[in-house]
């Protein structure tokens, strides 16, 4: 991503938090990310090469995509007649901006730093979490920050910040597989911002791999899916392990 392509982004991410997020909060969430301005921008997504948006930049591009994907299914679900009244536009909108907060780091650290591993980026993982950081989840680690930085937020928006990745964190499975109705959760909020991050990556993805040739692409499903005691195999499962449990 160019410097232009950064500008826009950035702008983008103002405009929306600007448009959608009500004072004295909104003052207070800008104020957060001009801040972290530097990370917010040039952070990657993810850290391996065969997943989505692992370039600098590509958070803040994940992020915006998000946000536009979130909005745009709350008009499809609104439209065909979905229970879209017992939240708000504001918190979806408030926890797609801040889902992967985490991804950022601390306020002091970051959160993805460059692989010194040359081993390890030739076969694809190109960046590492940062070994100065303490361990927790990227939602635990988004609300954390929100708190740290003062910034308010309600039960519908921690829920939706905490489970956006949906069934595929297994820990999120007595919330979407509730056995009794006061155990339900009480709003489809997190259900639909997780299809939103999840449409955004798989369009992501798509953008990807658009122009590689199929003999490009083969090789890392092999690589993926080859034998417990290939080192290659576990080096990226351990990875994809990280890259959704936080």
């Amino acid at each position: 991503m160019n410097t232009q392509d950064t500008q826009a982004q950035w702008e983008q991410l103002i405009k929306y938090i600007e448009t959608y997020i009500s004072s004295p909060r909104k003052e207070s969430l800008i104020a957060m990310y001009e801040k972290m301005s530097d990370r917010i921008c040039t952070a990657p997504a993810s850290s391996h090469s065969s997943r989505h948006n692992c370039f600098p930049g590509g958070y803040i591009d994940h992020v915006n995509r998000v946000i536009k994907c979130a909005i745009t299914l709350w008009d499809t679900w609104d439209s065909l007649g979905a229970n879209t009244k017992n939240y708000t536009k504001e918190e979806l909108v408030f926890a797609a901006i801040n889902h992967d907060l985490g991804k950022i780091g601390s306020s002091s650290e970051e959160y993805y730093v460059p692989n010194d591993s040359e081993w390890h980026v030739k076969k694809g993982q190109i960046y590492k979490i940062n070994p100065n950081l303490q361990f927790m989840k990227v939602p635990d680690r988004s609300v954390f920050l929100l708190q740290e930085f003062g910034i308010a937020f309600s039960e519908n928006e921690y829920l939706a910040i905490k489970l956006h990745d949906g069934l595929y964190s297994k820990g999120n499975e007595s919330y979407f597989m509730a056995a009794v109705p006061e155990f339900a959760l009480k709003t489809d909020l997190p259900i639909l911002l997780h299809h939103a991050d999840h449409l955004a990556t798989l369009i992501e993805g798509a953008a990807q791999h658009a122009h590689e040739p199929i003999s490009e692409i083969k090789p890392k499903a092999k690589n993926k899916l080859s034998g417990v005691n290939d080192p290659v195999a576990d080096d990226n499962l351990k990875s994809a392990f990280k890259e959704l449990f936080g």
